[in-house]
């Protein structure tokens, strides 16, 4: 445990493998390697052109989608993990490949006379169907996991049960109808969440992937760096801050643990803080920025489409809690880093600010795409698009700033020229790859949605729920914050969102939450399954790196990102934290925000005093209950709330203060 972590790229890659199912891919070399990402580099480009100017039928387009990416998929992810034979694949992958494709291709060329024959489908267009299903099914196995698949899976059982129970309906009819809204209508895999992925998330993979090769991902670590790496345990607050600045591009709750705490975490262990509590920093800190916006990881689109409202507003509706989760986890650390005596990196070490303004322009797509997407004047693909190609300008000059002065101007220019070439090219393998499990994972979700659809399945449990929980709400929020959580256990935050808000949303509506509530509490408790014991898959990432116990350090990132478990309660009876409900003139509106703000993190504050049970002194145990209250009270929005809190948490500061070491 006390031996100091080297970040090799080999050792990285080992823990990428091991604890995210995208990286365990097969091995490729020589011709082979760059044959496959070709293809993927291709197929990125006709997701492009296909996004912005086919007019094709859904069927077709989403097909024709889907096969490629049943191709992709195959290509890269073995059958088992660990079952790499590098350039080789086996004659059954091959097959499946093939069949996959082949099935989805099928659709795609026969879609309009398959419409025209509304549902009546013959013998080998049911077995098309199944055949592709199946090997979609394998697919998501391989790179998603098993959970979602059981998910569906049971309620495929159901629907067959459900339709069978009519005694008059024979099973070759059931079997036709099912296999005809799973796989040939808009009801399944071709549902909203494919729909999404296709015309919005793919360009915004692949516009991630951009940013990271332009080395955005350094820029925000020395910002971060600048900015807090002065203080009391700047390396853990560095981290916090690189992680929420980088989480949102990447998407990726381990990836993002795995880039950013491959120089965190050594940093956090060499300033004093124990292997455990650097791994569940940066744990939590990167599973945080899919909640950040304006990115937001994919998920965002998906709830934009899912509750009908422009991409920005959602955006703008998660600012708050994203203030405060983040917010949470820097007071945690601070605490710690008091507690513990650490000082802060010394002046010499940290990045200039002048430097940090010379490299600033790497920001510039990201800016843009947000000034795009906000002011409304192109649509959320055709602004995507846009700053692709401003980042591969941006790449250019990055690689010219780099290469001048190391040679002549021409031969900077050549330099400049092919590092930008060869970055596209990688950006573009790798948004394609990365598209891979979204995709799969949102198709799941289509046949789960299908099914719950078909069968009505999501009234009877809502009708269960609403019967159970009575007039105690609060037994729905429980019961959803547990599913939601169990299923988000190794599932995609992308997957789990849509099976959520497929499922659970709707319950909350009918108890009397508002929709965005609704939508936000589920998207919450699935992101926070990734640092949530026994299956913590960041956690585990993290504590990797920090060859640190990794149970262990999945109970402290739970602990370091309580404001993920509070702060859904809170928004969920108090929809002013999502902006809800604010009326009035923007000055007072922005006052109100101001005062939510402002009195969360005070109670932020006292609730981190109570776990930490350190302020100035050691904090007994008494103390730390009415620190903790209090610090609920002020959470909670509401003026006597926030009085009651306030003035209480002063009083407990004065108590702690009075007998603290230096003061008697």
């Amino acid at each position: 445990m006390t031996e100091e972590h080297t970040a090799d790229d080999g050792n990285l890659d080992s823990v990428m493998r091991k604890y995210d199912r995208e990286s365990n891919v097969r091995i490729w070399t020589g011709w082979r390697e760059w044959a496959v990402r070709s293809f993927f580099a291709l197929f990125s480009l006709y997701c492009i052109y296909m996004t912005l100017f086919s007019t094709a039928l859904p069927e077709i387009r989403l097909s024709l989608f889907l096969g490629l990416i049943n191709v992709a998929g195959y290509l890269i992810f073995p059958v088992r993990r660990g079952h790499l034979k590098p350039d080789r694949i086996p004659w059954y992958d091959i097959v499946l490949l093939a069949l996959g494709a082949a099935c989805f291709l099928y659709h795609a060329a026969n879609a309009l006379s398959i419409i025209k024959q509304m549902g009546r489908i013959g013998g080998l267009q049911i077995a098309i169907g199944i055949v592709g299903l199946l090997c979609l099914a394998e697919l998501c196995r391989r790179c998603v996991g098993l959970p979602i698949l059981i998910v569906a899976g049971s309620l495929l059982a159901y629907t067959f049960c459900n339709k069978l129970s009519f005694a008059s309906t024979p099973f070759n009819i059931v079997l036709r109808d099912v296999v005809y809204t799973l796989f040939y209508s808009t009801s399944g895999v071709l549902g909203t969440p494919v729909n999404v992925c296709y015309t919005y998330i793919v360009l915004f993979i692949i516009f991630g992937a951009f940013l990271e090769r332009t080395e955005i991902a350094n820029f925000f670590i020395s910002l971060a760096n600048r900015l807090a790496g002065w203080s009391s345990g700047g390396p853990a607050k560095v981290a916090v801050i690189s992680s929420a600045l980088c989480g949102m591009v990447s998407g990726s709750s381990v990836g993002n643990t795995v880039t950013t705490g491959s120089v965190t975490i050594p940093m956090m262990k060499r300033t004093g803080y124990g292997p455990d509590f650097a791994g569940a920093v940066e744990a939590s800190s990167s599973t945080g920025g899919q909640l950040m916006p304006p990115i937001m990881g994919a998920a965002a689109f998906l709830m934009a489409e899912y509750m009908g409202i422009p991409y920005i507003k959602v955006a703008l509706k998660a600012t708050i809690p994203a203030i405060l989760y983040f917010a949470g986890i820097f007071i945690a650390v601070h605490l710690e880093a008091k507690s513990l005596g650490l000082k802060g990196m010394p002046s010499s070490s940290l990045p200039t600010w002048g430097h940090l303004l010379r490299s600033c322009y790497l920001t510039i797509p990201l800016f843009l795409l947000v000034a795009l997407v906000s002011t409304g004047a192109r649509t959320m693909a055709f602004s995507a698009a846009i700053s692709i190609v401003v980042a591969i300008l941006i790449g250019f000059v990055h690689f010219t700033a780099r290469a001048f002065g190391e040679n002549t101007f021409k031969a900077s220019l050549r330099n400049a020229a092919k590092g930008t070439a060869n970055v596209t090219f990688d950006a573009l393998a790798a948004g394609a790859r990365g598209t891979i499990t979204v995709a799969v994972a949102c198709a799941m979700a289509g046949i789960i949605a299908g099914c719950i659809t078909t069968t009505g399945l999501a009234s009877i449990v809502i009708n269960a729920t609403v019967k159970l929980a009575g007039n105690a709400t609060i037994i729905g929020l429980v019961l959803t914050m547990i599913c939601c959580i169990i299923l988000g256990m190794g599932v995609p935050t992308t997957a789990n969102y849509c099976i959520m808000a497929s499922t659970c949303a709707p319950i909350l509506v009918q108890l009397g939450f508002h929709p965005v509530v609704a939508h936000f509490f589920v998207f919450y408790f699935g992101i926070v399954a990734d640092i949530t014991p026994p299956v913590a898959l960041a956690a585990y990432a993290g504590a990797a790196i920090a060859k640190a116990n990794p149970m262990k350090t999945g109970f402290n990132a739970t602990k370091l990102a309580i404001a993920a478990f509070i702060v859904p309660y809170i928004f969920a009876y108090s929809p002013n934290m999502l902006l809800e409900g604010l009326n009035g003139s923007p000055l007072h509106i922005a006052l109100e925000i101001a005062l939510i703000v402002g009195t969360a993190i005070i109670g932020l504050f006292g609730i981190g005093v109570a776990l930490n049970g350190h302020l100035f002194r050691p904090v007994h145990l008494v103390l730390r209950l009415l620190f903790a209250a209090t610090g609920l009270l002020m959470v909670y929005p509401g003026h006597i709330t926030d009085s009651i809190g306030l003035l209480c948490i002063i009083i407990l500061c004065l108590i702690q203060a009075k007998n603290a070491p230096g003061k008697r």
